[in-house]
């Protein structure tokens, strides 16, 4: 264990350092505080091994990896696992080919807390490998053009639409969303999504490399963590803009405390995270720790909810993955129609976009985060995307939810110079 100097030199010369592995993650909780977090940062590179495989006995076969190794592996989720979890299919253009899940057991594991870095797998001397690093000259970000994949019109007719479906009572809130995109198009992934941190530094954030494909992630959302014998969700559900005026800035964040719209869109996902943490529960244990908490991030406040349980010993920890996923914030309730609704009504396959990856433990423990505000990028065909979706209620206005998705994408749009 060693104490830190300057820990953002560090963690900048460690991802350049991790980069030059064909695999790599980092996760950094950008100094947040958090009562879940193990650790600030962590950065993994290189395989020792990996797993991956497409929906249909995805989940099984992690457990089987896990079961092998029992060491620390990072990896992802797909959405398109829903396919496994429920009887469902995707058909939709899916341009960035990402596997539906993907694990590693990584050969160089290191991590931060507190002011000291740890180095968890492999020679304590890497620590000297990364501060001596240098990265190769630095490319200037290219402004990049992006494409809607729907227009405002359609986007609002779609939204209408859905309003249909919850008048009817099929569904209650949908999460529905739409794919803005670039094709033929180069960018520096690691320096697009240090742009990115910095713009827009989140709770969740990380950088993922596998094999030519790349997730730039600006998350603030966990989608589950277990620590112990405990497991914590904490959904987000309300979004209102930021103001540089300070006085405006707490009022607006107040509107949002008291939305009677937000706090509904809110609570009916946390009445499905209640529900789906229930399978995976001791019996009474289920509650919910914070309901309408307000948190600030750079371009918006967000209201995140948490919910927690004590999970039942003769659950495995990566069934309790597969009894809450997909994640209710983005799918919405009923969980399985709203699912088959976002199949009808979206045009692009999400894929990893609303999905999740993170970290598992030796032991057993693990944190995952929620895949939004996050940059997905295909080296090989040269195709990067973003998706930005928002909740729909009965009480929804389709153009302020346009605009909304808008604002959510507003840091990455200025990333990338568009």
């Amino acid at each position: 264990m060693k104490t830190l100097q300057n820990i953002s030199d560090f963690k900048q010369k460690a991802l350049h350092w991790a980069d030059q592995f064909e695999i790599c993650c980092f996760l950094d909780s950008n100094h947040y505080k958090d009562d879940y977090s193990a650790y600030n940062f962590m950065i993994a590179a290189a395989a020792v091994d990996e797993l991956k495989c497409l929906s249909g006995n995805a989940f099984d076969q992690l457990k089987s990896f896990y079961a092998t190794h029992k060491q620390w592996i990072f990896g992802f989720f797909s959405y398109d696992l829903k396919n496994e979890t429920e009887d469902l299919s995707s058909s939709h253009l899916d341009s960035l080919d990402f596997p539906d899940l993907y694990f590693f057991v990584p050969k160089y594991l290191i991590a931060f807390k507190n002011g000291k870095v740890e180095v968890l797998i492999g020679h304590h001397s890497i620590l000297d490998d990364i501060e001596s690093f240098q990265s190769s000259a630095e490319t200037k970000l290219n402004s990049i053009k992006i494409t809607q994949r729907l227009s405002k019109d359609q986007y609002t007719r779609k939204v209408k639409a859905l309003q249909d479906h919850i008048i009817r009572g099929d569904i209650y809130e949908i999460n529905f969303c739409q794919e803005f995109f670039a094709e033929n198009t180069e960018i520096d992934p690691i320096q697009t999504f240090e742009a990115l941190n910095q713009v827009s530094p989140t709770p969740f954030a990380g950088y993922f490399k596998v094999h030519g494909k790349y997730i730039l992630s600006a998350t603030p959302e966990r989608f589950l963590c277990k620590r112990g014998s405990k497991l914590i969700s904490q959904p987000i559900k309300g979004t209102a803009k930021r103001s540089s005026d300070l006085i405006e800035d707490e009022a607006i964040k107040q509107q949002l405390r008291n939305d009677i719209k937000e706090q509904a869109e809110n609570v009916m996902i946390v009445d499905l995270v209640r529900h789906d943490l229930t399978k995976s529960a001791v019996k009474g244990s289920v509650k919910v720790d914070e309901l309408f908490g307000i948190y600030s991030f750079p371009q918006v406040h967000q209201m995140i909810s948490t919910v927690s349980c004590e999970l039942n010993p003769d659950i495995h920890f990566i069934d309790a993955i597969k009894n809450a996923f997909p994640m209710g914030s983005m799918t919405g309730a009923p969980k399985v129609k709203a699912m088959k609704l976002i199949e009808e009504y979206e045009v692009t396959k999400r894929g990893i976009y609303s999905g999740s990856f993170g970290c598992i433990s030796p032991d057993g423990d693990f944190d995952f985060n929620v895949v939004i505000r996050s940059i997905l990028y295909n080296a090989e065909s040269n195709y990067l995307s973003f998706q930005v979706g928002g909740a729909i209620t009965y009480q929804s206005n389709a153009t302020l939810e346009y605009e909304e998705c808008l604002l959510k994408a507003s840091a990455i749009l200025k990333v990338l110079g568009d």
